[in-house]
């Protein structure tokens, strides 16, 4: 079962800038890039904290 890291923003919600970093992040401990993102969003939207798999192919 892959592990999954998550990022969220210094505020309530990210910023552009958080989330390029969050991916910079992901890629450099191995996050490939066909993975999917998950995200938790608020009721207006925006985006509070986004997630990747990392490590083994999950199952589905």
């Amino acid at each position: 079962m892959p592990s999954r890291i998550k990022f969220s923003g210094a505020e309530k919600d990210m910023t552009l800038d958080e989330l390029e970093d969050a991916i910079g992040h992901a890629r450099n401990v191995g996050a490939k890039g066909d993975r999917c993102v998950y995200a938790i969003l608020s009721t207006s939207g925006k985006i509070k904290e986004v997630g990747v798999d990392i490590g083994e192919v999950p199952d589905y």
